[in-house]
């Protein structure tokens, strides 16, 4: 049997954990996107505290999934929950780092002229600055997904339902019949998960900028 007539017979299984596996990204996505916006926000105008905001986060990415995975297994315990805060702690620096450097590359001028129109800051902030940096942003949460997409399998090992339920079940039997076919399968649907994942967002920044802006 090959892998793809294998792939038709789980056809059922893998269905239900591609899901199940898309629905732990889009939670850690969004969650990571409303902590890394606000940070953005937050720092963007200082120097020092945005260099220190992104120094932290990149820290997160130096931590091996597995060893963080189990730190926070005492803590949550086993489930979804250490899974979703492991994974939006990966997640942290390229939307921070792009919210930052989408704001900033907001031409000065324009802000000026809003300003002198009699715009409040916040007005300023939230009518021109942020759609301005959105597609900068947006470019980060693409970064952060195909991040999420990868190290999202290995929380199989912690109980959470994952594409990664067919890697590890297909890596710890090796040598049997159909190993390969589990660890392929499974493999094989992350990465096409994350090519459409990746091209919705592309397609959702295209939709969500203003006409004036889009390259």
């Amino acid at each position: 049997m090959s892998t793809i007539d294998f792939m038709v017979a789980q056809s059922d299984r893998l269905l239900g954990l591609t899901i199940d596996n898309l629905i732990l990204i889009l939670i850690v996505a969004g969650i990571a996107l409303v902590i890394s916006v606000a940070v953005g926000l937050l720092t963007y105008r200082n120097a020092t505290t945005a260099r220190a905001a992104q120094s932290v986060f990149s820290v997160f990415l130096t931590i091996p999934s597995f060893a963080l995975f189990g730190l926070f297994i005492p803590i949550f315990g086993l489930g979804l929950t250490p899974a979703v805060v492991a994974l939006v702690m990966y997640s942290l620096l390229p939307i921070t780092r792009n919210t930052i450097v989408g704001l900033r590359g907001v031409d000065p001028a324009i802000v000026d002229a809003a300003k002198g129109m009699g715009m409040s800051r916040n007005r300023v902030l939230l009518t021109i600055e942020l759609p301005l940096a959105w597609p900068v942003i947006i470019a980060g949460v693409r970064v952060a997904v195909q991040i999420v997409v990868g190290i999202s399998a290995i929380a199989t090992l912690i109980g959470v339902s994952s594409l990664g339920d067919f890697i590890f079940r297909g890596l710890r039997s090796i040598g049997s019949v159909n190993a390969i076919d589990f660890a392929l399968s499974g493999t094989i649907l992350l990465v096409i998960l994350g090519l459409l994942l990746d091209a919705a967002l592309l397609l959702f920044s295209k939709l969500t900028t203003p006409r004036g802006i889009r390259a």
